[in-house]
């Protein structure tokens, strides 16, 4: 069993996706949009939902990361309640995803050597979310 995060945004969950699948490397994304799913004639769907993401996924180093939009007239806020932790022994690999998500977004700490880790770093992307690097070794 796992732990999954799930991170929701305001109609620009697509753009994030993207971006994160080129950062991280990974799989395109199967994206379910709210048009996708079926549809109760009793409540009709509002035209501006039907492109937006309902739900998709991404494995980013080995980790599962669930990604929505939310849904209109939802209440919505950005926080800094998530933060999102990738720990691993391949720093080159950290490097780069690190170099690439601090684009448009603001560095907390750039990656540096610790008393807890040989390279560590945090900062916020341009979508808002919070991201801590840390390098360990497996031994």
């Amino acid at each position: 069993m796992a732990v999954e995060v799930y991170l929701i945004f305001n109609g620009n969950c697509r753009e994030a996706v993207t971006f994160y699948e080129d950062v991280f490397n990974t799989d395109k994304a199967e994206i379910m949009t709210f048009g996708d799913s079926p549809q109760n004639p009793d409540y009709p769907l509002p035209e501006e939902a039907k492109d937006l993401v309902m739900h998709t996924r991404l494995s980013v180093f080995g980790s599962r990361i669930m990604f929505s939009d939310t849904f209109p007239g939802s209440p919505f806020s950005v926080g800094n309640n998530v933060t999102l932790a990738i720990v691993s022994d391949d720093e080159e690999q950290m490097r780069k995803a690190f170099d690439k998500l601090k684009d448009g977004g603001k560095v907390t700490m750039e990656l540096q050597e610790t008393f807890w880790s040989k390279c560590y770093g945090s900062l916020t992307d341009k979508f808002g979310v919070e991201w801590q690097f840390s390098h360990e070794v497996n031994e």
